[in-house]
């Protein structure tokens, strides 16, 4: 066995850890929020910086601890890019929100270090080599959201922030069994230590692995990775967290904190592929990914909150996502994966307008919120724009994936593709019926105007449109291998 060995090299992958930490450490001691905000700011864009040089450094082989290869890169990008964007959202939002005294400056200053905590458990579960310490990291990223979910220290805050620990200690044991079963099916074919831990070690000796240990191990890894990604029915803490929890964490749940949970789920998926014998993780995929699916579909006809409204949504396009990745084969890879970016690209953008509406309404009711882009066509129309995207319509990038997960699933699995279309018709319904009146209804409520900036909105919503119209072919060709890689 060899003994554990991690470089300390200062490289990108070193700085897009280091980063978070060292930031964090300096918000915890800083007091001004002004200060604290631009200092948020500039940490996530310096750790972007240093993700997007990820793909132009050279790569060094795998260790003990660490990996980065073509399939976490995207993930590490896209992670880093949302947390900027939202940065500068939660720059203003916060602002607002300690002016009206719903937080105190004590508690921005926990905020923004927990900000910084959270982009450090993301990154380190991406990059993690080792199943355990990525074990470690998705708890430690759920610990810091929780905390930041029950901010407010109202009754309802905190017992949306209760529920997500509860349900999502549950489903982290169900992880941690899982990860231990893979462990005792790998000890006997690699010995004991941390060789038995090592993913890339793990890939290349789980065909001689006990198959029923690594049936039992998945079943568990999905359930209790599933509970993070939000899949029906272990959903229930993801409505009650994105409601009552500051909308920049709303929108960080759903545009980052889930795909930590679906990586896990997808590099187990790759070692269970290897071994002949083992069970097919594909049809569990399926069939969370459509009940989830059409189970929010409907509920989305039931929501009054505009933040519920949108986390149920957000179930739906992860059904969506562990769908096209359980269906499985380049096409329906390529498609979930693309289906993935966009799907963070839009929520984001969406909470990032539904935050602004929040606040210059003073309430999250769908009845309170009318006539949107009368009274504020800024965010009217941004909120609009960001609807369309979601619901699949054309020339938005999600169209295009749920193009390509349709098609697959009828040259794959026609019968299928019925409950698929069915359920996304349902959610394209309910979410048109509660939007209109949002948008073109009677105006009500406050006439003030925003003071925030509308550019993360934007910005994200300007990548979707551009997705959807063209995709550069470096673009494709390195998402048809990574399409390829998950098997």
């Amino acid at each position: 066995m060899n003994a554990p060995s991690l470089s300390f090299a200062f490289d990108a992958v070193a700085a897009v850890l280091v980063i978070p930490v060292v930031a964090a450490a300096l918000l915890a001691l800083l007091p001004g929020y002004r200060i604290t905000a631009r200092l948020n700011v500039l940490a996530t864009l310096l750790t972007l910086l240093a993700a997007i040089s990820l793909f132009v450094t050279e790569r060094r082989e795998p260790g003990q601890y660490l990996l980065v290869d073509d399939l976490n890169v995207v993930f590490i990008v896209l992670n880093a890019f949302v947390g900027f964007t939202t940065s500068i959202f939660s720059a203003s939002y916060i602002a607002h929100e300690l002016d009206t005294g719903r937080l105190t400056p004590a508690n921005l200053r926990f905020y923004h270090a927990m900000y910084q905590i959270m982009m450090f458990g993301m990154n380190l579960a991406f990059v993690s080599n080792n199943i355990g310490l990525m074990w470690v990291a998705v708890e430690l990223a759920t610990l810091t959201t929780v905390l930041m979910v029950g901010i407010y220290r109202t009754h309802e805050a905190l017992e949306a922030a209760w529920k997500y620990f509860i349900l999502g200690s549950v489903g982290i044991a169900f992880a941690l069994f899982g990860t231990i079963l893979v462990y005792l099916a790998a000890q006997p074919v690699v010995g004991e230590g941390y060789d038995a831990m090592v993913w890339t070690i793990l890939v290349k000796h789980a065909a001689a692995f006990d198959p029923a240990l690594l049936n039992v191990a998945f079943v568990f890894l999905l359930l209790g990775y599933g509970t993070k990604v939000g899949l029906a029915p272990l959903h229930a803490w993801l409505p009650d967290a994105h409601a009552e929890g500051p909308t920049p964490i709303s929108a960080v749940l759903s545009g980052l904190l889930l795909n930590v949970a679906l990586y896990a789920v997808l590099r187990f998926k790759i070692l269970l592929s290897v071994s002949p014998e083992a069970i097919a993780a594909g049809p569990l995929m399926m069939t969370m990914g459509l009940t989830s699916l059409i189970f929010a579909a409907f509920m989305l006809y039931r929501r009054r909150d505009i933040k519920r409204l949108f986390a149920y949504s957000s179930i739906e396009h992860m059904g969506i996502i562990v769908f096209a990745f359980g269906l499985g084969g380049p096409l329906a890879n390529f498609a979930g994966l693309l289906h993935m970016v966009m799907h963070s690209l839009t929520k984001s953008a969406i909470f990032f307008a539904v935050g602004h509406v929040a606040q210059i309404k003073g309430t999250q009711r769908l009845s309170a919120i009318r006539g949107l882009t009368e009274t504020h066509p800024g965010l009217g129309w941004g909120l609009l724009a960001g609807v369309v995207a979601i619901t699949g319509l054309p020339p938005m990038g999600i169209f295009m994936s749920e193009f390509l997960i349709v098609s697959s699933t009828f040259a794959t699995h026609p019968l299928l593709a019925i409950p698929l279309v069915f359920g996304l018709l349902v959610a394209f319904g309910a979410l048109l019926l509660r939007l209109t009146g949002v948008a073109f209804g009677q105006p009500r409520g406050s006439f003030a105007p925003g003071e925030a900036s509308y550019v993360p909105m934007y910005a994200h919503l300007a990548l979707v449109l551009g997705a959807g119209i063209f995709l550069p072919p470096p673009l494709v060709s390195w998402f048809q291998h990574i399409a390829n890689l998950l098997r």
